[in-house]
């Protein structure tokens, strides 16, 4: 099969072309796997921090890619629940043990044996990929491939964050950059918040244009004041400062949501100037968001279908995936980036 290999870690701007197009051997599904003809797959940034080395694989070469869409081909001799023809996705959580304290109270996010698909195992960058069928999810009928594969992990790690900003219908929510997962997280609080008003803060115009476009109520630069202070804020950006600068705008009591596997270390010496009485002071909060659960992935899904949540995107193919990174890291994407990797 086809697939776009990481082969060795290096920064974006030193290599734009960290991937490689190889043909590799089709997997086998094993036990309780199933096995993908992978139509679609999401761009994430956290495919950049796994390449420039803030997240590195557990082993190289490696297929990147947690946000997969495709059709089961051939189940393991020990699948009871899914079935070839299927269309289901993968997401960013392969695998979690099931038993220990997190897992077997919900939060199977933080289970100390959490694997990753695209991280610890072959991800969706390629023509075929193997998952558990435990973690697998069906996709409405509602959705179309290329719609569905970034709600897998921008859709559901921003419904997570959303879910951990405790935000209450008519209370003000704030969000930090309006990439992938900002912009879909905007869409769902517009549905399930009706009364309440958005503001996005975005470094460029295009984004704060689109973040208008799409109905927040304000849209600024990272270090600009909004008209009010706000309940709740949610941080998708890769840097610090909008961190910093996010705890001056929370109102007392409110609560920032930091949506990010990992920071880059261009700017954190803006941590250096953290002021208390401003920036922590009056019982805000600050809450960090890891993973995500199957629960997450399954529940985005039924409302994104059923509220006609989906994503602005553009498509490249398989073999454009590094131009796809370079553009998503370069801030020119606008909404989501697809790679479609075949057809029905």
């Amino acid at each position: 099969m086809k697939a776009m290999l990481l082969r060795a870690t290096s920064s974006l701007a030193e290599n734009p072309a960290p991937l490689v197009l190889a043909d590799i051997p089709v997997p086998r599904p094993r036990g309780h796997e199933v096995l993908l003809r992978v139509l679609c797959c999401g761009v994430c940034h956290t495919e950049l921090d796994e390449i420039e080395g803030r997240l590195p694989p557990a082993r190289l070469p490696i297929v990147l890619g947690h946000q997969a869409v495709g059709l089961i081909e051939e189940a393991g001799p020990d699948c009871a629940r899914r079935s070839a023809g299927e269309r289901v996705g993968v997401a960013w959580i392969h695998w979690a043990c099931g038993t220990c304290p997190a897992c077997t109270s919900g939060r199977e996010n933080l289970c100390a044996a959490f694997k990753a698909t695209g991280r610890d195992v072959d991800g969706g960058y390629a023509e075929y990929l193997v998952a558990d069928e435990a973690f697998v999810y069906p996709i409405p009928a509602e959705l179309s491939d290329a719609e569905a594969a970034p709600l897998l992990c921008a859709g559901a790690i921003g419904y997570r964050s959303l879910s951990l900003a405790r935000l209450q219908d008519g209370q003000s929510l704030g969000l930090t950059g309006f990439g992938a997962s900002g912009h879909l997280v905007l869409k769902l609080a517009r549905s399930l918040y009706p009364r309440s008003h958005l503001f996005v803060f975005a470094r460029s115009q295009a984004d704060r244009d689109f973040a208008r476009a799409l109905g927040a109520a304000w849209s600024g630069d990272t270090s600009d004041i909004p008209p009010q202070s706000l309940d709740a804020i949610i941080d998708t950006t890769p840097a610090w400062k909008p961190v910093v600068e996010a705890l001056r705008r929370l109102a007392p009591g409110g609560r920032l949501v930091v949506n990010a596997i990992r920071k880059e270390e261009r700017d954190k010496e803006a941590l250096l100037g953290l002021d208390y009485p401003t920036q922590l002071w009056m019982e805000k909060e600050v809450k960090s968001v890891a993973n995500v659960t199957r629960s997450d992935v399954t529940a985005f899904l039924e409302i994104a279908a059923r509220e006609r949540i989906v994503p602005e995107l553009r498509e490249y193919p398989l073999s454009a995936a590094n131009e796809a990174l370079v553009d998503l890291r370069s801030g020119k994407m606008r909404g989501a980036a697809v790679l479609r990797v075949s057809e029905r």
